[in-house]
């Protein structure tokens, strides 16, 4: 976690019910007066920590802050979550015992309460569900797995992509039940738009999705040409199709509102849009700002990474 302000008393109750059932590391890159408040808040029962001083450097905070609390950790079952993750009983459950067949794991996360931004950002939940899962804010690991690997680059916008990825690419197997679902917070309105152009440049480590985004704009205005309204319903009855598949899948209608299925379009569209201002930050700034710097990777081939690890 990284605030500028001091978190709200329903995280450190949710820290303090987390740390009565498991080992609790929270890693705070705060400045030091928030800092200093979270660690009176949580108590002795949590370990609070900054983030390693030799990680200090990577452009993406959230891998300092991974790779400190998996240096700390007491034990081979590791559950990585943001802030804004709450995960009850069940699901902690269910994630932990999904490591005994898999070395990483990749629940789905689902918004509540639901406010219009995050109805359309569950949108692009249910269209990832149907091509392979979406990517949460929480992952678990196997800790000796990620150990081996010696830690994941911390220079990438995409960190989860990297990290599964580098477990993959020591022999690592990945599971992603789309039935397991853990809340999340929705952020606020500032923060969802702050995250539009950045999280199509996570599709820079995916080239295909990439090329399909772009094509978004093109076949909107050929199905217009070609089609004229006619063209476009057809489009927009298409993604709430495909993305209804998505809510229904492995039981997503007990989580997912259909409110989301029908912002599916509006979604497509900004994720197009999104996908243009994404090539020109690369091509005019060569990466997409983060936090005052300039990230231009936005995750490893897998192909870099078998050879590098293989070296190792």
């Amino acid at each position: 976690m990284r605030l500028s302000s001091p978190a709200d008393e329903e995280f450190v109750e949710y820290a303090r019910w987390l740390a009565s059932r498991v080992e609790l590391i929270v890693v705070d890159g705060s400045e030091p007066l928030v800092f200093a408040d979270h660690a009176r808040r949580l108590g002795v029962r949590v370990a609070h920590t900054a983030p390693d001083l030799d990680l200090r450097d990577y452009v993406n905070g959230k891998v300092a802050g991974v790779i400190t609390g998996i240096r700390r950790a007491g034990h081979e079952q590791v559950v990585i979550a943001d802030d804004d993750v709450r995960y009850d009983e069940a699901a902690l459950a269910r994630v932990v015992a999904a490591l005994d067949r898999a070395d990483v794991v990749r629940p789905q996360n689902y918004f509540a309460p639901l406010p219009w931004h995050a109805c359309l950002d569950s949108a692009r939940t249910l269209v990832n569900r149907i091509s392979g899962g979406d990517w949460p804010g929480t992952l678990a690991v196997r800790r000796s797995r990620l150990v081996a690997t010696d830690g994941y680059d911390g220079n990438v916008m995409f960190e989860n992509l990297e990290l599964v990825r580098t477990v993959k690419a020591v022999g690592g197997v990945e599971s992603v039940p789309l039935d397991l679902y853990v809340r999340r917070l929705p952020p606020t309105t500032e923060h969802f738009w702050s995250q539009r152009v950045r999280q199509a440049y996570d599709e820079f480590a995916r080239p295909r999705r990439l090329a399909i985004w772009l094509a978004v704009l093109p076949a909107i205005a050929f199905a217009a040409i070609a089609g004229g309204w006619m063209g476009i319903g057809a489009l927009v009855a298409g993604s709430i199709v495909a993305a209804e598949a998505g809510r229904r899948r492995a039981g997503g209608c007990q989580v997912f509102s259909a409110r989301a299925s029908l912002c599916a379009p509006l979604w497509i569209l900004e994720r197009g849009i999104c996908a243009w201002l994404a090539v020109g930050a690369h091509l005019l700034l060569g990466g997409i700002p983060y936090r005052g710097r300039i990230v231009s990777r936005a995750a490893t081939p897998m192909r870099q990474l078998q050879a590098r690890l293989s070296r190792a």
